[in-house]
């Protein structure tokens, strides 16, 4: 019997990892734009889940957008069953940091977000300039719902409407993250007001040019996909390797958080494994920004 419940301590760890790569996996789908869309369908057809499957809808609904909050789980079963208290200060520190770098991220796609929006605010004003608009209420009728303006919306709106300065109102609103593509928009509406040059040609050329970036931007990020993935490998050895230990009947949770030794490897490899992630961010990040 005492064999038995040793056999199942030592595995607990794997049991573990498993589950915790289940529930991200999970809230990785819920995150899905198509995993909502079939959530929407199934609600729609009053299709009832499985108690199971409910049961794990419940619980990544419960996480949605507060993903970092995962780390205080994690740490409270790896400082349970390595009899710790360092499991859990690490799970504190990482939580802010997990935090500040998934609001790094959405303001990242934030800022694409904008810049598409932009890119279509451009296209539909070509296109009700060719239909016979005049440019105000060609402006009028394309800048509404389309989120390029943000906050400043109201002001160029009125701007068109009244027969403002849209160009000055549109290099204000291009003080936004994502949407500097208003500025050459406001600088085509100021040649074309001021020299009568043909305002739908500018801002054709003005659309084709954000999106060859957008494509530019997508063809780095595809290539620099390869690199992201060596490093997330990279990191998460140290784990595999934990879990191997485990199901090779050591244990390496006891060995790292109550032995000397083992402090001191876990002190020296978590600061080596953060110096490694930081350095591999900055190299990723250097070519995004070249």
């Amino acid at each position: 019997m005492t064999a038995v419940a040793s056999g199942a301590l030592t595995q607990a760890p794997v049991w573990v990892m498993a589950g915790c790569a289940g529930l991200a996996g999970c809230i990785a789908a819920a995150r899905d734009p198509g995993a909502r869309r079939a959530r929407a369908l199934m609600a729609r057809g009053r299709m009832e889940l499985p108690v199971g499957a409910a049961g794990w809808a419940k619980l990544c609904r419960i996480f949605d957008g507060h993903r970092e909050w995962l780390c205080a789980p994690v740490a409270a079963l790896l400082a349970l069953l390595g009899e710790s208290v360092l499991p859990l200060l690490a799970g504190a520190v990482a939580v802010p940091l997990v935090r500040r770098w998934m609001r790094r991220r959405a303001r990242r796609r934030e800022r694409e977000q904008a810049a598409d929006a932009v890119t279509a605010l451009c296209g539909a004003v070509v296109g009700e300039l060719r239909a016979g608009r005049e440019p105000g209420q060609a402006l009028l009728v394309a800048g509404r719902g389309v989120g390029a303006l943000g906050a400043d919306e109201s002001a160029v709106l009125a701007a068109a409407r009244f027969g403002g300065d849209v160009p000055g109102a549109l290099r204000q609103a291009a003080a936004g993250p994502g949407v500097e593509g208003l500025a050459g928009m406001a600088a085509c509406w100021r040649v074309a007001v001021d020299g009568g040059a043909g305002l739908a040609a500018g801002l054709d050329r003005l659309e084709g040019t954000l999106r060859a970036e957008r494509r530019r931007r997508e063809e780095l990020r595809a290539q620099l996909a390869g690199a992201w993935s060596t490093v997330v490998v990279l990191a998460l050895l140290p784990v595999v390797g934990l879990g191997l230990g485990a199901a090779l009947g050591a244990d390496p949770l006891g060995v790292l958080l109550h032995s000397p030794g083992g402090l001191v490897c876990l002190v020296t490899g978590g600061l080596l494994e953060a110096a490694g992630l930081f350095w591999a961010s900055r190299i990723v990040s250097a070519g995004e920004t070249a």
